[in-house]
């Protein structure tokens, strides 16, 4: 089951790039924006990325930190972040324990072929643990902007 706005997070505590680890009871007190993203290096995704990196410092300014997520490793995040300069840390949910608790694990469809993979989501979660936006089946221009703004009304 999905958690829906008003549930509490599910907590995670998992690999990040460069060697790290991230909980989400360590950000506790934080904004947090967890978005999921299919794959590390393909146009959507790094586009993606991009647009959450280059608003980096108004999240920080709101006290909002970002986390991307998906199911690359944790030596492919390191690559993706060091060639597009990613300010925020990458999880590496290589079994898709994290994808299946926020619900983001499914059939996708694509050309006509169905196949399993992560739905882009994304999950605004307030200082306390609760999810207080959710955005699914994201289109990814403008996408951080308005997480950013939703962000501010927290």
């Amino acid at each position: 089951m999905s958690p829906q706005v008003g549930d509490k997070a599910p907590d995670f505590d998992f690999a990040t790039d460069g060697d790290g680890a991230l909980s989400l009871t360590s950000l506790k007190g934080k904004i947090v924006v967890l978005y999921f993203y299919p794959k590390d290096m393909t146009p959507g995704c790094t586009t993606e990325a991009e647009d959450f990196r280059d608003r980096h410092s108004a999240f920080e300014k709101v006290g909002a930190v970002v986390v991307g997520a998906s199911k690359d490793s944790v030596k492919r995040h390191d690559k993706f972040k060091a060639k597009h300069e990613l300010p925020f840390a990458l999880i590496s949910d290589a079994d898709g324990t994290l994808c299946e608790a926020y619900g983001v694990w499914g059939m996708k469809k694509l050309f006509g072929v169905n196949y399993m993979g992560i739905e882009r989501a994304t999950f605004l979660i307030d200082g306390s643990g609760v999810i207080r936006e959710v955005w699914r089946k994201v289109k990814v221009k403008a996408h951080a902007e308005a997480v950013l703004e939703a962000a501010r009304g927290l």
